[in-house]
């Protein structure tokens, strides 16, 4: 199991339930020692954050990227209402993250499908019930059929989240950088160009492969 630096704390008797509301995925199939992948969304169906939660005793642990913590603690907070639940931040450890992640630059800029989170249920449930946006997601699954789906890819330079992938005229975006990892960068990209030869900034860039979130 992937070693995760959580960043915060959830307790409480309402706990559980509350977290099942907020979250994409179902809460209540997590076993204490594995970390299970949600998209925190807003009402539109837009990621705020991705956040991997784990489980111990009756809390749970939230791991989610650093410059979001502040908008995820807020947000958790706001909703909480009467709820019997507490937040406590996790002290914060050296983070080296080489995964898919969403950040401050790129909160609220795509749904969970384009981020791959529907494939086999990885991150969102669709039997579970309610949740911020669900209505909208659910609504992709069944009605329609993604466009766009994350990709795994390489370059020799330096890529920043939100640059746009083109093809070779400059003049189409077909897809967005999410982050840059040291060994490769992940970008949502449109399926339909994807054999196309991709270029960020004239410079040509290498598909690698469709994206996971290996435990």
């Amino acid at each position: 199991m992937k070693i995760r630096n959580p960043k915060l704390k959830v307790s409480g008797t309402d706990a559980q339930s509350f977290l099942q509301g907020q979250l994409s995925n179902d809460i209540v199939k997590i076993i204490e020692g594995k970390w299970q992948l949600n998209a925190y969304c807003q009402h539109q169906g837009r990621v705020i954050a991705l956040i991997w939660v784990g489980k111990q005793d009756d809390d749970f642990l939230l791991d989610f990227a650093v410059d979001l913590y502040d908008v995820v603690k807020n947000r958790l907070t706001m909703f909480a209402l009467n709820a019997e639940v507490v937040f406590d931040k996790i002290d914060e450890q050296a983070e080296f993250s080489e995964e898919a992640q969403v950040t401050l630059a790129t909160s609220e800029k795509f749904i969970p499908q384009d981020l791959n989170l529907d494939i086999d249920e990885v991150g969102v449930s669709f039997t579970k019930g309610c949740y911020p946006g669900q209505e909208v997601v659910a609504r992709v699954h069944y009605l329609g059929k993604p466009k766009k789906r994350l990709y795994q890819l390489e370059c020799d330079f330096e890529v920043s989240p939100l640059d746009k992938i083109t093809l070779k005229d400059d003049t189409k975006t077909v897809g967005t950088v999410l982050n840059q990892v040291k060994s490769c960068f992940f970008a949502v990209l449109k399926i339909a160009e994807k054999e196309q030869t991709l270029f960020i900034n004239n410079q040509p860039i290498k598909l690698l492969e469709l994206a996971d979130f290996p435990d």
